[in-house]
């Protein structure tokens, strides 16, 4: 390809990024960002601000089940633009990027595994940081979840695995590859565009989720599939949303929120 051919498609390439990034994950990192900012500079301390992740969207079932409903099939609706922008004549983007079902045993194996050893030190670290003080208390579930309330945990979990995978890796990594960036410097960019859409949550999850960004990052630059990663993603959002009643019961001071809700940025 010529000079001249290269630099329309090289803008291009970069168009792309920018407008995929400022759709999705990229905008929830700007908004996450201000907000801890404005959390920071709150009369209320770091420690006794909250947020919940999957709050009720209508006191009424129905409504409240249509309305999560749809925000899942809208986020995925995201993920599946990107998978149609790695769309190639001749090549599937499913198989470009290791998300297919062509070895589930090992994808649920590995993916097992990658939870396992990224949700013990996960935990360990948000405990931590709610103890230092640098961490919100993060309110996963409903304390008091309805019969509803489990299968729409679990979808949510679900579509978090696949829209930050899909996105964050195997979309992102295939075009910063082809606009000429080594796999180090992709792996670093992505944990940290991770890190940043958590800030939300404090500082302790900023450094975790960077960490857990720099490990799949290395696990795909290692298998070229996205797939256990989105299992490992969804494992770990499953037990943190479906377990969150429990955790806090069991530790209270760590898990549960206070007993006088204090108002926090919104």
């Amino acid at each position: 390809m010529s000079v001249a051919a290269a630099a329309p498609r090289r803008a291009r390439l970069w168009w792309e990024i920018g407008l995929v990034m400022a759709c999705t994950l990229g905008q929830s990192a700007v908004y996450s960002l201000l907000l801890l900012a404005r959390r920071f500079m709150a009369s209320v301390p770091l420690a006794q601000q909250q947020t919940s992740l999957n709050p009720a969207q209508s006191t009424q079932a129905l409504w409240d089940i249509v309305y999560q409903v749809l925000d899942v099939a809208f986020s995925l609706a995201l993920v599946g633009l990107v998978v149609y922008l790695l769309w190639d004549l001749g090549s599937s983007p499913f198989r470009r990027i290791g998300l297919d079902l062509h070895r589930p045993g090992r994808d649920l194996g590995a993916g097992a595994a990658i939870a396992l050893a990224i949700g013990i030190p996960g935990l360990a670290l948000y405990a931590a940081g709610r103890v230092l003080g640098i961490t919100v208390q993060v309110q996963a579930s409903p304390l008091d979840p309805a019969w509803w309330t489990i299968p729409l945990l679990v979808l949510a979990a679900v579509r978090a695995g696949l829209q930050e995978e899909v996105i964050m890796i195997g979309y992102l990594f295939t075009r910063l590859r082809q606009a000429g960036w080594n796999a180090w410097t992709i792996i670093l960019v992505s944990a940290a565009v991770r890190g940043s859409y958590h800030a939300y949550q404090g500082v302790g999850p900023i450094l975790g989720n960077f960490v857990m960004g720099v490990v799949f990052g290395w696990y795909y630059k290692r298998s070229g599939r996205v797939m256990p990663l989105v299992v490992a993603h969804a494992i770990l959002d499953i037990v943190s949303f479906v377990g969150y009643p429990l955790a806090a019961a069991w530790w209270p001071a760590v898990f549960a929120p206070p007993p006088s809700p204090s108002p926090s940025p919104s």
